[in-house]
């Protein structure tokens, strides 16, 4: 069984906030997983949750986030019912099996810049990056294409890299993001929704400074159009194999999955399109978000119901091989166009924990399931 069929199976006790831990003592051993659901409205109201990060193990103390949390962007204020797109300011902090109710989610960071999108993620140097879509439209209709900052771990930003409507830009709507990470020498990378593109950014991290040393696109050519319901549709998700050197990239408006190889070496985009090698389209992939690779290397990307919709598999997250072969699927929602941003990480050396948004209810999942070796 998958990994993601387990969790799948898991799901279905989601008829509880959260599930009651175990005994330490037969914590190994255990079976069943752990579920928490949390809210993920703070104070100010800010809904329509997008990315999400985890804090990781190795992250520097004495500031307010710290090694295990879970950071989510939202991407609407609270102008009601459902908020204004390209409106949201805050980054939230929960704690894994910790449920928070509506309206009290921890507040991380407040942005000045609007419309927090899926490009959220936690440098082990001690920053968070986070990229903004701003739902302010300029005089001939288009979208500002927004920014990436870089937050210190007291909530302070330290640096921010303005994007550019300009034909070639690496940055016009950082839509997602993933990184490689170096400690003192990360490399992000970034998909523009606003110009169909996917950039690598070279950094270099000081005490409390943030420096892009280089900024290159190396794909392009993913389709990209605003949407009435989904505000924008382009490259999403992305998720890069060190070993292999190889970006996956989930573009949503394409309803595919491409792989673009060399990835932290090239200079130009993939002959052709730019897009890179198609794995997967169609079939049981609606409109492809957030990217994320499970412990057994397989991808897991969520479904966002914008494209090839189904309505008896809505808000789904699906679980694929790197050859883009469908292993398995669940919801996080019932109604479609609740699944959105994810992420996974290890928990020690046995259990991993996947945590994914459901737009429609303003929460979060996390689940902790044990990997049983041979199974």
């Amino acid at each position: 069984m998958s990994d993601l069929s387990r969790i799948a199976a898991a799901s279905l006790l989601v008829a509880t906030s959260s599930l009651v831990p175990m005994a330490t003592s037969a914590e190994a051993q255990r079976f069943i997983p752990e579920i928490t659901i949390s809210s993920t409205i703070p104070g100010n109201g800010d809904l329509n949750p997008y990315g999400v990060a985890f804090v990781p193990p190795n992250f520097p103390k004495g500031g307010i986030i710290t090694p295990g949390d879970i950071l989510v962007s939202n991407f609407n204020n609270s102008t009601p019912p459902t908020g204004i797109q390209g409106t949201g300011t805050t980054i939230i902090q929960l704690r894994p099996n910790v449920v928070t109710p509506s309206m009290q989610a921890p507040i991380f960071f407040t942005s000045t810049p609007i419309g927090l999108t899926t490009a959220l993620g936690v440098l082990e140097g001690g920053f968070v990056v986070v990229g903004n879509l701003p739902n302010q439209p300029l005089p001939d209709g288009s979208l500002p294409p927004g920014s990436l900052q870089f937050i210190n771990r007291h909530g302070t930003v330290v640096t921010t890299v303005l994007g550019s409507a300009l034909p070639g830009s690496p940055l016009d709507g950082p839509w997602d993001l993933t990184i490689d990470d170096d400690y003192a020498h990360p490399t992000i990378y970034v998909s523009s929704v606003l110009n169909g593109t996917v950039a690598r950014l070279n950094l270099t991290l000081a005490s409390n400074s943030v420096t892009v040393t280089n900024e290159t696109v190396i794909a392009s050519g993913y389709i990209f159009r605003t949407d009435p319901t989904a505000f924008v549709l382009g490259p999403t998700g992305l998720a890069h194999d060190r070993v292999t050197d190889i970006l996956y990239v989930a573009s949503t408006a394409d309803n595919a999955i491409f792989k673009v190889f060399n990835a932290s070496t090239r200079t130009t985009p993939p002959s052709g399109k730019g897009t890179g090698m198609m794995i997967a389209t169609g079939g049981q992939l609606r409109g492809p978000l957030a990217l994320a690779f499970a412990p057994n290397g397989d991808l897991i990307t969520s479904n966002g119901d914008a494209m090839n919709p189904d309505a008896k598999h809505p808000s789904e997250i699906v679980e694929l091989t790197k050859t883009g072969q469908f292993v398995g699927q669940f919801n996080v929602d019932a109604a479609p166009g609740g699944a959105f941003g994810l992420a996974t990480t290890l928990v020690g050396l046995d259990t991993d924990r996947l945590a994914a948004v459901d737009d429609n209810t303003n929460s979060i999942i996390v689940i902790d399931q044990n990997l049983i070796p041979g199974d």
